[in-house]
């Protein structure tokens, strides 16, 4: 008799933790309550730029409930010397304001809270610089751009190729600071037991943040666990490590009992990352057809004086179009403001802002249709690197959303077009992003009776990883998906790559399937029996990894939106945004669609919304709550929709898979920004596009 073997893969299965979450059973880093923990709150300076002079521990020491103050004078030492934004009250120097210079630990959240904010804090304060601008004299070139590639590349002579070309585009445009804004703001509880440390936090790498916090403390990584099973989003912001953390390991250091650190949605706008503000100029030379010559993108960013952070902005630009002449380069400044760090597709959401309005610009001036610019400009492989793409469906994305979105005979003539009060236009953009995978390790645990548990150090931020890894683990065992339990987000699991760069899944996943795999094989070679201890093997991919053939892996996908801006106010609304995607192949279309409309509606947010306002004055963000830092709610995404096409690739991993937790905000913000220019005539080339900006 033949067996089917159940196949859970490319099924819409539902969240294997939602019971979990919408009954509260899933606990969250600062539900975790050892036995008698105490409260840590943070001081945070209120200058930009110079040294703390004294701080009035003794006052506070008095009030009820206070068990400890601590500032650079009587903090614990770190083991690591570096003066880094992790470096929690190791020196009296200010770097940036909102700075930890100082803490209080009471037996209260609120007996703390209330004593830091009263606690006085003396400064001799410097004259500070917090402004991205073109020309600044600090400007210098990184040696590399996250994660790991050349600050610049040049191939051809696109100075020479610009100089005679027919038609040339030469614009700037700006994206501003942003902050990521998780729906569970960043928290920590702490707790030592003689030499071994536990910390309870919200992360998306449970392994790398024991790592670093093992050589901040000077102890091996073996006696540090890092527990982490459920995390309320991150976008990038909860990938390393940020000061709270390591407040939190200080505090129950100094008084020897476990400490909770929260911090508030205020304090995540100064000491938890956000995406640096850029200044990038795009140029374009093309033959009037539309046929790309020269491509140059040179962008300006900002990072910090306590630490390098380059946003590889002008990256997307490399793999994007073929042209013989073409340049990228990146510059930094140190400012005295806070470190960057990721956002959701860092590098591909500002950069394709700036690359696909270019675009939209050049298929204006030679009057060519926006998505047949896009596709005569289509390389046959990697435009900087030669290597071939292990596949690239940008094409067929962009013909069938131009069929979906009804696209055909579209009035390329801007502000023509009324319905009402409002102004109406449509717009287009590609999407790209590389495909990444990393080294992981997994165990698989066959148990009596036909249950199976599956280990790995995976994240789940939210995304879905423990279901999809859920279905790879049943459909490799051959069992159904109520028998395979899969852990995650503990440090004492087997390694895995952090949750960021969308390559969680591939990286964990490949693992899982060689774990499974290795099951199979032992459970085979005992024809089947399982002992009462179980059978358990064990898988880790960094040969398999590093061995990969050379290929230029990414994702692609072509954005389309309409909007209506009302012709009175300016205020622009979105009445449909389509997105086409070639990700491989889709292991859960529902968590799948989830994804892709979440990194759209993120894009909506960036295109009309989100700027973080700095007060150069004082050096702070003036919009740090979300009453003032706006964000796309509900009514904002009227229809919005996600599909998919077809495709194959055998040279990515054994799901066949590409990562999706990105790209669906990459060219979105281009896309209603050319469909803003299509229905009104006006081009806004900083983000976001806010009415006044129209109105003028």
């Amino acid at each position: 008799m033949t067996v089917t073997r159940p196949r859970h893969l490319g099924v819409p299965v539902e969240r294997v933790d939602g019971l979990a979450k919408v009954t509260g059973e899933a606990r969250y880093a600062y539900e975790n309550a050892p036995a008698s923990p105490v409260y840590a709150v943070p001081v945070q300076a209120t200058v930009a730029r110079g040294e703390v002079t004294r701080v009035d521990v003794d006052t506070v020491l008095t009030w009820p409930g206070v068990i400890a103050a601590m500032w650079y004078a009587n903090a614990p030492r770190l083991a690591t010397g570096e003066d880094s934004e992790l470096a929690v009250l190791q020196s009296r120097r200010v770097a940036y304001r909102g700075q930890y210079v100082a803490a209080v630990i009471a037996t209260t959240y609120e007996q703390a809270r209330e004593a830091a904010r009263t606690l006085h804090v003396e400064y001799n304060a410097e004259p500070h610089d917090v402004e991205l601008r073109p020309g600044h004299p600090g400007l210098y070139r990184p040696g590399r751009v996250n994660p790991g590639l050349p600050s610049d590349t040049v191939a051809g002579d696109p100075e020479a190729a610009l100089d005679s070309a027919p038609v040339v585009v030469d614009e700037t445009y700006r994206t501003p600071a942003e902050h990521h804004n998780p729906m569970e703001p960043h928290a920590s509880v702490a707790l030592w037991d003689g030499d071994g440390l536990t910390v309870y936090d919200s992360t998306q790498g449970a392994g790398a943040s024991r790592d670093r916090l093992a050589s901040l403390f000077g102890i091996p990584p073996a006696q540090v666990r890092v527990v982490s099973p459920y995390v309320g989003g991150g976008f990038g912001s909860k990938l390393a490590p940020h000061p709270h953390v390591v407040l939190a390991v200080l505090a129950a250091k100094q008084v020897g009992r476990p400490v909770k650190v929260a911090v508030t949605r205020h304090e995540m706008f100064s000491v938890t990352g956000y995406r640096t503000p850029t200044i990038q100029r795009v140029r374009l030379g093309a033959e009037p057809d539309g046929r790309l010559i020269a491509i140059t993108h040179d962008v300006i960013e900002q990072t910090s004086t306590l630490g390098e952070f380059a946003e590889q902005a002008a990256a997307a630009t490399r793999v994007m179009y073929a042209a013989p002449h073409r340049s990228t380069s990146h510059r930094l400044v140190r400012l005295d403001v806070p470190t960057p760090t990721w956002m959701r597709a860092p590098g591909e959401a500002p950069g394709m802002f700036a690359l696909e309005s270019a675009m939209d610009e050049l298929a204006i001036a030679c009057g060519v249709d926006p998505v047949e610019l896009r596709v005569r400009n289509e390389p046959a492989a990697d435009p900087e690197s030669g290597l071939p793409f292990s596949s690239r469906n940008l094409v067929a994305c962009l013909r069938e959303g131009a069929r979906r979105f009804g696209w055909q005979g579209r009035d390329p003539r801007p502000g023509v077009r009324r319905s009402g009060r409002f102004l109406v236009g449509t717009g287009v953009a590609s999407s790209t992003y590389p495909v990444i995978r990393r080294r992981s390790r997994a165990t698989a645990l066959a148990e009596p009776g036909g249950v199976y548990t599956v280990r790995v150090a995976a994240a789940e931020i939210g995304t879905g990883a423990r279901t999809v890894l859920t279905q790879i683990a049943a459909d490799t065992l051959g069992a159904p998906l109520e028998a395979v339990r899969v852990e995650v987000g503990d440090s004492a699991l087997p390694l895995g790559a952090i949750a960021g760069g969308s390559m969680g899944t591939a990286s964990w996943g490949t693992a899982v399937v060689r774990a499974c795999e290795a099951l199979n094989r032992e459970l085979a070679a005992r024809d089947g029996a399982v002992p009462p201890s179980g059978v358990e093997a064990s898988a880790d991919t960094a040969d398999e990894v590093k061995a990969q053939e050379k290929y230029a892996r990414h994702a692609f996908g072509a954005q389309f939106a309409e909007v209506a801006v009302d012709v009175d106010t300016g205020e622009t609304r979105v009445p449909r945004m389509l997105g086409v995607f070639a990700a491989g192949r889709v292991l859960n279309p529902r968590t799948a669609r989830s994804q892709f409309i979440g990194g759209m509606t993120m894009g909506l947010s960036m295109a009309l919304l989100e700027e973080s306002v700095l007060d150069t004055e004082f050096g702070d963000y003036l919009n740090n709550d979300l009453a003032q830092y706006h964000i796309a709610a509900c009514a904002d995404v009227r229809d919005i929709d996600a599909v998919w096409v077809d495709e194959e690739d055998p040279h990515l991993n054994p799901m066949g898979s590409k990562g999706i937790g990105e790209i669906g905000i990459v060219g979105a913000a281009a896309a209603i920004a050319n469909a803003v220019h299509h229905a009104t005539g006006v081009r806004v080339r900083d983000l976001p596009i806010r009415l006044d900006k129209l109105i003028r």
